[in-house]
């Protein structure tokens, strides 16, 4: 069963924008914190940013800051990641996350559910 499914990612040129959704079957998803996190080839999962479960406090990698938006829609089970001024080195397969708790951590060992990932390319 897919308690979590991301989609919008693709193909986009460098300073091009993206928003990522991620769809959730998960009961209770309202009441739980959430974030996405992202893996390049060969390189490990690292965090891009996360929210309360009401959404009012987020969390976000320096990488991104001032250039990602992370946001939900509770009343439709949905979070985003708006992605602007994409570079050439946000490219990775990007992956939503849900925890037991409702806080916004950033570490991927405080997550129990995970999407199956959404492809992100970003071309110079």
């Amino acid at each position: 069963q897919v308690h979590l499914a991301e989609s919008g990612g693709g193909l986009v040129q460098a300073g091009g924008s993206l928003r990522l959704s991620c769809a959730a079957s998960l009961p209770a998803f309202t009441s739980r914190g959430a974030g996405w996190f992202r893996q390049a080839l060969g390189k490990e999962r690292e965090f891009v940013a996360s929210l309360t479960s009401s959404g009012v406090a987020t969390n976000y990698a320096d990488s991104v800051k001032g250039r990602f938006t992370i946001s939900r829609d509770n009343a439709r089970n949905t979070m985003y990641l708006q992605m602007n001024s994409l570079k050439p080195e946000d490219t990775a397969t990007y992956y939503c996350a849900s925890r037991s708790g409702w806080e916004a951590r950033t570490e991927p060992g405080e997550y129990d559910y995970w999407g199956q990932g959404t492809q992100v390319t970003v071309s110079s």
